[in-house]
């Protein structure tokens, strides 16, 4: 049995640690983009994407695999959509995991966007800001040519030269609450963006900005097509009864 899981969170670290452990015998296959740093999972790891083996489909045809389990980061849209399409095309299964999307709590101070165009013009108003949206473009760093100084914080290197007035925060979670509350004063940060990530690793800001009265401008997530599984245990359950039929499958 082949799996291919498609990877980069701490999520598809656990699931496939947990594969591992339930069907040893299985042939698991992680994929993860390799901008930061490669996983210590038990599987087989392939870093920088498909193209570089014909695309997944091809992947897929060429490796054998039986399966695709998608549990990349909530806002990775573009590689979903590939792999259901991909999967619908070789007739196999797709799995998709999302953890559940943050909720606002008593104190909080959330202003909530589905775009990031707007979440950025609605930011402009404040001297110090915190962003914590990923990469970010040319274009959308000059919405914010008026805030005198942002701290940008990414795991990876920014991919366009920043302007004077924005710093880089590398950072790699997770984050640890007094790490999160010292970096809000050290700075004197004025407010947050970030996205609804959800999940533990990153929620120490929204912890620390609800204590110190700051307000969050949260870019909600895009839509996603589809079923998909918000609990391990749900997961693990959709395959476990689809490999229960896979297996008693007449050898071909």
């Amino acid at each position: 049995m082949n799996l291919l899981l498609l990877g980069g969170t701490a999520d598809a670290r656990k699931i496939c640690a947990l594969l591992h452990s339930q069907y040893p015998y299985a042939q698991l296959i992680y994929s993860v983009a390799g901008l930061v740093r490669l996983p210590q999972v038990p599987a087989q790891v392939i870093s920088g994407g498909f193209r570089q083996f014909g695309g997944l489909n091809q992947y897929c045809q060429t490796h054998n695999i039986h399966a695709i389990i998608d549990a990349t980061h909530p806002f990775t849209t573009t590689m979903g959509a590939s792999a259901r399409t991909s999967a619908q095309a070789l007739a196999i299964p797709y799995w998709r995991f999302l953890r559940p999307a943050w909720q606002p709590q008593t104190d909080d101070r959330w202003h909530s966007f589905n775009n990031r165009q707007d979440l950025l013009q609605a930011i402009q108003g404040y001297q110090r800001i915190l962003l914590t949206l990923g990469q970010v473009s040319v274009q959308e760093l000059g919405q914010l040519d008026r805030v005198p100084q942002v701290w940008l914080r990414t795991a990876a290197q920014p991919q366009i030269n920043l302007p004077q007035h924005v710093k880089w925060l590398k950072a790699i979670g997770p984050f640890a609450l007094a790490n999160e509350q010292a970096l809000l004063q050290q700075h004197r940060i004025q407010a947050l963006a970030c996205k609804n990530s959800g999940g533990d690793a990153t929620s120490a800001k929204l912890t620390a900005a609800r204590e110190q009265g700051l307000p969050v401008y949260m870019l909600q997530r895009p839509r996603q097509e589809g079923v998909a599984y918000s609990a391990f245990a749900q997961l693990l359950n959709q395959i476990d009864i689809w490999q229960q039929r896979w297996m008693a499958q007449p050898a071909s």
